[in-house]
C-alpha cells in the first residue's frame, strides 16, 4: 500500500526567523497591513510503500528526525496520511 505524508518543518519557538520577518515587513506594501507573526518553514511531501499506515508513519518520522529537520533549531510535524492510488 502507498501512503502520502506531508511533513512541516519549522523553527523552534523563540528563535529568530529572518525569512518570516522579511515576509512580514513586505506585506504592508502589497496591502496586507493586518498580518503579523509570520513564520516561514518547509513543507515536504513523501509517498511511502508500506504494509500499514503505522509502519509508514514510523518511517516518515525517522526520515524527518534524521534528515529533514535539524533537531537543535527545528521542530517537525507529520500530517495525517492520505492513501494514494498506486495507478495514479
Amino acid at each position: 500500500m502507498r501512503y502520502r505524508f506531508e511533513v512541516l518543518v519549522t523553527l523552534k519557538p523563540g528563535l529568530a526567523d529572518p525569512q518570516g520577518k522579511a515576509v512580514e515587513a513586505s506585506l504592508p506594501a502589497i496591502g496586507f497591513a493586518n498580518v503579523t507573526d509570520v513564520h516561514v518553514g518547509r513543507h515536504v511531501g513523501l509517498d511511502v510503500e508500506a504494509t500499514s499506515e503505522p509502519e509508514a508513519r514510523a518511517q516518515v518520522e525517522e526520515i524527518a528526525r534524521r534528515l529533514l529537520s535539524n533537531p537543535v533549531i527545528e521542530d517537525f510535524r507529520v500530517l495525517e496520511p492520505a492513501e494514494t492510488d498506486a495507478g495514479s
